[in-house]
């Protein structure tokens, strides 16, 4: 089973075209998709997948459940940069440690929705109130990761104002905007989402392929100069997303008994942030190394999750069910 799951994952097409990304770039091909196309196309999914949340919430009862997944998927984003940091600082900076456990304690909207679409072809049915809990989960990461730097950083930056990264974090267009769109789907109803339908579905495969196209000629690009750092970042961004998704499908049993819902909560842990963390670090923590905190996230935590962490996440959370 979990052979099958892995070779259909490996010949997925939205995979297959991050995978040429990469080639493209070793290729030294001149394919690039242009700036404005893909932000309007990450747009687009963080608009689709809040809008049809939102749909999926308004049919759900606001049970233990509901409220379960939620309070621990934030409790999730606290704890993992608070324990990633300690392992990280073993090895680097305080700077690049916080950056790094921020993004590692925050989510992948696009990890997210990849694995939505994964979920719903292997037959389980998504729950909106998912959309929330990953919304939810953003914020408290880079706020830990923030605190992490201050209390350990002997040689504060002076120039720094912490309050306005904090409000950037709760303000940030991605969480922005897959709130706006749960609530508008929340509160439309089904004729009035039927209208939107052909933008909202039937495109949204296509446009995830194409983003992750460019995500991969991103990620290329970035992994030239990430391999200067060593083994520990390369280890590190590989087997702790594992361990955190496996761990998450696993503990969560007791509280969360949708076998859909612990595998998001899963994809939730193990996935790592490379928008909205990088935009905030850059005004706090202007010591930390993109080049480093970015790329890991990006070009191997997200591969990584989508081609072993998905079968695996939901193998654990088949086994713990």
């Amino acid at each position: 089973m979990t052979l099958e799951l892995l070779q259909e994952n490996l010949t997925n097409p939205a995979l297959l075209f991050f995978a040429l990304g990469i080639v493209a770039v070793y290729l030294k091909s001149d394919l690039e998709i242009p700036a404005n196309s893909s932000k309007f196309i990450s747009l687009y999914l963080l608009f689709a997948i809040g809008f049809k949340g939102g749909q999926e919430l308004s049919h759900e009862e606001i049970d233990g459940e509901v409220i379960g997944s939620i309070v621990l998927g934030v409790a999730i984003s606290v704890l993992i940069p608070l324990y990633t940091f300690f392992v990280l600082k073993r090895k680097l900076n305080v700077h690049d440690a916080g950056a790094i456990a921020a993004a590692y304690g925050s989510v992948s909207a696009v990890t997210f929705v990849t694995a939505v679409t994964y979920l719903e072809s292997q037959q389980y049915i998504f729950h909106g109130h998912m959309v929330a809990t990953m919304a939810l989960m953003e914020s408290p990461a880079i706020i830990m990761g923030l605190l992490l730097i201050s209390l350990f950083d002997k040689q504060r930056s002076a120039g720094v104002k912490k309050r306005d990264v904090i409000k950037h974090s709760f303000t940030n267009g991605s969480v922005l905007l897959i709130l706006g769109s749960l609530l508008i789907g929340y509160f439309a109803n089904a004729k009035q989402a039927e209208g939107i339908k052909p933008f909202t579905n039937d495109l949204f495969k296509g446009f995830l392929a194409i983003f992750l196209l460019d995500m991969g000629i991103t990620s290329g690009r970035k992994l030239k100069s990430f391999f200067a750092y060593g083994s520990f970042p390369l280890l590190f961004a590989i087997f702790v997303p594992l361990f955190n998704g496996c761990l998450v499908a696993l503990i969560s049993a007791p509280f969360i008994h949708d076998i859909s819902n612990r595998f998001i909560l899963a994809i939730l842990a193990a996935s790592a942030s490379y928008i909205a963390v990088p935009a905030a670090m850059k005004i706090s923590a202007p010591k930390a190394d993109p080049g480093l905190y970015l790329p890991m996230a990006l070009a191997v935590t997200f591969p990584i999750n989508i081609t072993i962490g998905m079968p695996l996440y939901l193998m654990v959370a088949q086994w713990t069910g």
